[in-house]
């Protein structure tokens, strides 16, 4: 505790990390106050039907990603996801299309101008995604006895505003990643998280004191496993295999250099939380689809997707991780360049020939130890299906695991490092007595 306070005072010594903690505080609070204003047009009473519908299924991940603005009808009900959509599509092009690809060489220019196609593409994300969020919005007000206002003009500004309010939440993303303590879109989709986390203990935590049978003993059973699961995916994020090399001797003038061995800390999940990010906006389709489909048969057919505790959903959901994880630590990690970088410093992994040797080492390496650490991060997405299995609520069973504990595990991790950061520059002691706290990727990132 005493180590806690000290830390603490450390932090608000630091006028440039307190300042960028207040504004991060700032932008979060702005943010929580857009997600309970509601759609112009709309009777507040009458969104029981939506709270309901978001209680199960893909649209319960939906409303937490937005922090219950979906649920709410807020301006800001679609959220951060079509960005995230949109960079996947970006990112997607950068590999298949040649422009694309000059673009990304281009440097800070052309980083620029991806940014620009992404905001871009999010605009048509979201206007397509406004009708159908409006027209579920409708079937909804109308079982509870209620009705959206009519006309063609009413559908129009309702688009334009939650398209407006989307747009805002990320802007206020960028805002946190520049003036705040970073990592901004990743930040904007742990609020949502967190938000829901206190409602979803106490719903648990009342149910369980409910029950005759040792529903207390149940409930502290559930805490332990949630632990686990959080101690499995801290150590999906920070494992690492360390690949030894040897520098050779060179002596320049009277020094010497080299002669020492030195290890590549490979990760054994390169790709952080991006794979289950990218499945996870893929499986978001189908809610876009069943809200334009008049056809019962297309409804039945998406509607195997969209239940998120069904054995198709999990499957063609665990097996997208898997693609998308290999898929990310290609594009993320290139063992042909690390090659020659270790022979431009004299430097070769023992036993291995320098060049093209030691490449192909460091891509069967990164191969043999993805596969594992794939079908681990696989199991995790897709452990809050086995937990609702057995018998936790809904609610809370998202937090066993899946997109939004990944997140919340690698966007803390990587906060704090940070903030750590900060205070070794300053030469103040670390959040930690022993040890650095590692991140998705060693340093701050955001995706």
């Amino acid at each position: 505790m005493k180590k806690l306070l000290e830390t603490i005072k450390n932090i608000w010594k630091i006028e440039d990390l307190r300042t960028r903690l207040l504004t991060t505080l700032l932008f979060v609070l702005i943010y929580r106050f857009g997600s309970f204003i509601v759609l112009p047009g709309i009777d507040p009473a009458a969104l029981t039907a939506l709270k309901s519908q978001t209680q199960g299924g893909l649209l319960a991940l939906l409303d937490m990603f937005s922090g219950g603005a979906f649920h709410n009808a807020s301006v800001f009900a679609l959220g951060i996801m079509p960005y995230i959509s949109a960079s996947i599509v970006i990112q997607l092009l950068t590999i298949a299309v040649p422009y694309f690809q000059k673009m990304q060489r281009e440097g800070e220019s052309g980083r620029r101008k991806m940014n620009q196609f992404t905001r871009y593409l999010t605009v048509g994300i979201l206007l397509l995604q406004g009708p159908s969020y409006l027209v579920n919005l409708s079937v909804q007000l109308n079982q509870a006895g209620s009705a959206l206002p009519g006309g063609f003009w009413f559908t129009v500004s309702s688009t334009l505003i939650l398209c407006g309010g989307s747009m805002f939440v990320m802007w206020l993303g960028e805002r946190i990643t520049d003036k705040g303590i970073g990592n901004g879109i990743s930040f904007i989709i742990l609020v949502g998280i967190i938000a829901r986390f206190p409602g979803a203990l106490i719903k648990e935590f009342a149910s369980r004191l409910g029950d005759a049978g040792g529903g207390l003993v149940m409930f502290l059973f559930e805490l332990l496993f949630l632990l686990v699961v959080i101690a499995a995916s801290i150590m999906l994020v920070q494992g690492t295999r360390k690949i030894p090399v040897q520098y050779a001797k060179r002596v320049v003038g009277n020094k010497q250099y080299g002669g020492v061995r030195q290890y590549i800390p490979l990760k054994i999940n390169a790709a952080g939380v991006m794979p289950i990010i990218f499945a996870q906006a893929i499986m978001f389709i189908p809610i876009t689809l069943v809200g334009f489909s008049k056809s019962d048969s297309m409804r039945g057919f998406v509607g195997a997707f969209m239940d998120n505790n069904g054995f198709w959903y999990n499957f063609v959901f665990g097996l997208m991780i898997i693609v998308f994880t290999y898929f990310y630590t290609a594009i993320t990690i290139n063992p042909t360049q690390m090659a020659e970088e270790m022979k431009r410093n004299n430097g070769f992994i023992p036993g291995i020939k320098p060049g093209k040797r030691t490449a192909e080492y460091l891509d069967l390496i990164m191969s043999r130890i993805t596969l594992p650490g794939s079908i681990f991060l696989a199991i995790i997405a897709i452990m809050p299906a086995f937990a609702k299995i057995m018998g936790i609520n809904q609610a809370f069973a998202q937090f066993f695991g899946g997109t939004s504990l990944l997140i919340l595990v690698g966007v803390i991790l990587d906060t704090l490092q940070q903030i750590e950061s900060h205070l070794l520059m300053r030469h103040y002691d670390g959040l930690l007595k022993s040890g650095r706290i590692k991140g998705r990727s060693g340093g701050a990132s955001a995706y």
